[in-house]
This record gives C-alpha cells, sequence and structure tokens, in this order.
C-alpha cells in the first residue's frame, strides 16, 4: 500500500523526515515508524521480528523504571594480546565496538521486577560485537544467577549471539563451562531460570547457559543453533531439512518448549515464574509437614509403621 502510495505521487514534492518510515528486514513492507515500534519493533504484515537492543529488551520485560544495572564498566581485556599481523588488534578494536555501540560489552545484567516479581536480567546484544561471548559476557551470566541464587530471584536471560568470542581464544570457550556451572549452582537452589532465545542464538551460547534453562522460550522465527546450515553442510556433506535453525523446527524437535510472539512474552515469563515459585513452595510446606511428623513420633512408632 505504501509503494503504491508513493508510486501515485501523493508524496511528491513533499519533504518528509528520513526517520519516518521504516522497511521490514524480510518482506520489505514500509512501515511508519511509530506503529512499528509501537508493535515492539514487529512487522504487522509478516511477523518478523527486528533485533532489539538492551534498554529496549528491559522496557519489553521488566516493570517501568525498575531496573537497576550491576557491574556496568566492567570491559573485556586482551588476554592472549590478539594483534595479528596486517589485521586489526583486538584492543582496538574493542575500542570502535564500544564508540559504534555505545556499550562497554556484549552483557548487561541487573535486578528488577516483572508485574511486582523480583527478578535478575541478564541480556545480549547485538550491537556489540555480534553479542559475542568472551570473559567479561561469561563472568556477568555468572554473577547473574550467583545474584539470583543468594537473593532468591528467579532468573531471566535474554541471550542473541554469535558465539564464543575468536580474539579471546580458550579464554572464551572456557566460558561456557564456567556459566554452565552457575547455572547448575542456580538449579541446586530451586530458583527458576527462564531463558529466551532471539535472533540469532549460535554457537557457543547456545552450547551452554542458553539452553539450560528451567523453561526455553524462543521468539518466532529467531535462528538457533550451534552452527548455521552453510557451515554444518560444508563440514558434513549432508544437506539439511528446511528452515532447520528456526525456532519452530527447534521446538518441534524438542529443544525448545515455547516459541512465543513478542507482545505476549512479558505475560507469559510472569505466568511461567509464579507457576514455578508456587510449585517450589507447595513442595516445602510438604517437606515442613514431613519433618513435622517425624519429630512428633518416636522413633520405635515410625519403624513398626514402615
Amino acid at each position: 500500500m505504501m509503494r503504491d502510495l508513493f508510486r501515485g505521487g501523493l508524496f511528491r514534492g513533499r519533504q518528509t523526515p528520513a526517520d519516518m518510515w521504516v522497511r521490514c528486514g524480510k518482506c520489505q513492507e514500509l512501515t511508519y515508524t511509530r506503529e512499528w515500534e509501537g508493535n515492539f519493533k514487529v512487522c504487522q504484515r509478516c511477523s518478523y521480528h527486528s533485533v532489539l537492543s538492551t534498554q529496549e529488551r528491559v522496557d519489553l520485560l521488566l516493570d517501568p523504571e525498575s531496573f537497576a544495572e550491576l557491574d556496568a564498566k566492567m570491559r573485556s581485556g586482551d588476554p592472549l594480546h590478539f594483534e595479528p599481523e596486517g589485521r586489526e588488534s583486538y584492543r582496538a578494536k574493542l575500542e570502535r565496538e564500544t564508540a559504534k555501540s555505545g556499550l562497554a560489552d556484549a552483557c548487561a545484567y541487573g535486578r528488577g521486577t516483572l508485574e511486582g516479581i523480583p527478578v535478575v536480567l541478564a541480556v545480549l546484544d547485538m550491537a556489540f560485537f555480534v553479542g559475542s561471548m568472551g570473559s567479561v559476557v561469561g563472568e556477568k551470566i555468572t554473577r547473574a544467577c550467583e545474584l539470583a541464587r543468594d537473593e532468591r530471584r528467579p532468573l531471566v536471560i535474554c541471550s542473541a549471539s554469535g558465539g564464543a568470542r575468536q580474539q579471546e581464544g580458550v579464554v572464551a570457550l572456557l566460558q561456557m563451562a564456567k556459566t554452565a556451572a552457575a547455572v547448575r549452582r542456580l538449579g541446586e537452589s530451586r530458583m527458576p531460570y527462564i531463558s529466551i532465545l532471539t535472533d540469532p542464538t549460535l554457537a557457543g551460547v547456545t552450547a551452554s547457559f542458553a539452553t539450560l534453562g528451567d523453561c526455553i522460550i524462543a521468539e518466532p522465527g529467531a535462528v538457533i543453533g550451534f552452527a548455521g546450515p552453510r557451515i554444518i553442510e560444508q563440514a558434513t556433506g549432508e544437506k539439511l531439512p528446511p528452515n532447520a535453525d528456526t525456532a519452530e523446527f527447534q521446538l518441534g524437535h524438542g529443544m525448545v518448549d515455547l516459541v512465543i510472539p513478542r507482545r505476549e512474552l512479558r505475560e507469559t515469563v510472569a505466568k511461567l515464574i509464579r507457576l514455578h515459585l508456587d510449585a517450589t513452595a507447595r513442595r516445602q510446606e510438604r517437606e515442613l509437614d514431613g519433618q513435622q511428623v517425624r519429630q512428633s513420633v518416636p522413633a520405635g512408632e515410625l519403624v513398626a509403621a514402615g
């Protein structure tokens, strides 16, 4: 429709703001920027979910002005002194990524509330180094898990990443084990962890904390997997099924629990957290009742009853 208006000359000779329209990255449909943003950056024609920034993720999920970020100034070092001949050094690239994105690194985490429920939220941002996981991302995810465990808060992580950061080599790869261990300790405390996979979630992030949640939610159409189809086909010589790297395919094969449109995400996450907390509370009550019964009945009678 918008194309027809332009072709028909309705806007001919008029000056329109450059940011008045946005073009869908999938179907190329033109939409008013205000309408697009009001629909959480989801195309109303094809339902394509565009990438969100950290602040947009916070605004989408948490109660207004409830987010308190922690360790915001934490930055990656250059543990391997990565400076290959003829290429940009890692340190210089970090400075360029910070200047371009305005972010200190690819992950932000902190406390907040979601429909009044105190939670810990961590968000990966594709704007910094393609959301890649280096030492800072691994440390922040680990600290988010520890904070959730220590303060008895549910954990929500929104992943968007191209994988482990190559410039940090084995240091980046070790973050997979580090974050997986932190998630396991959180699980032992019986606090829920909701993992939200957005477009794209790949490689080392997929192979570690992103797919270890108590409930794994994906946004519609999100690319999810370890490697892209082209790389897999080159490595194995096998042609993958159509759309094998999409959220819908992963849902059908058990890797993802739910595929939820962005508009329903906040309500769904809150409902899941409440269900988990209620179930945990009932279990604790049953355990407490059992302990009280055992304490009130002499040991001999318990043996006889058994």
